[in-house]
């Protein structure tokens, strides 16, 4: 069964690694500590049974309590699922910022890089260029590249 735990805002990583050094030292029937990115003050159990789930969490620091109703396996699974932010976008393309810094501000695509999920840009409308690298889902697709 799967239990929500919540933790302090910001430390689920610390509150997770706590428990998994602890998880060394009780044989408690405790089988995963989930860290779910993107989930601010929760992590998540699978124990055997909610008393295991609340034997294990008490007395540790940055851990605020269990919620009461378990997680069902699709509930998980969705949490689970890695989430492609991955666009088409190739050299060439001009894309806006939706989120950052440079927000609202248009950009050309001068290369990509796959494996790191970047894209490095050369902002529109600015007195000198600077080509900047910045990760891609804080952009959107406004006009693809011309093809030759």
């Amino acid at each position: 069964m799967f239990f929500v735990v919540k933790v302090t805002s910001g430390q689920e990583k610390i509150a997770a690694n706590m428990l998994q050094n602890k998880l060394s030292k009780d044989q408690l029937p405790i089988y995963s500590i989930i860290v779910v990115e993107g989930m601010r003050g929760y992590i998540i159990v699978e124990a055997e049974d909610e008393i295991t789930a609340r034997t294990f969490i008490t007395k540790e620091r940055n851990i605020r309590g269990i919620l009461p109703k378990p997680l069902s396996d699709e509930e998980v699974e969705k949490l689970l699922v890695v989430k492609s932010y991955a666009q088409e976008i190739h050299n060439g393309d001009t894309v806006e910022f939706t989120s950052g810094p440079f927000k609202g501000y248009k950009a050309k695509v001068l290369r990509i890089d796959d494996v790191k999920s970047e894209m490095t840009v050369e902002l529109m409308d600015v007195v000198v260029p600077i080509p900047i690298t910045t990760k891609m889902n804080t952009a959107r697709i406004i006009q693809k590249a011309q093809k030759s």
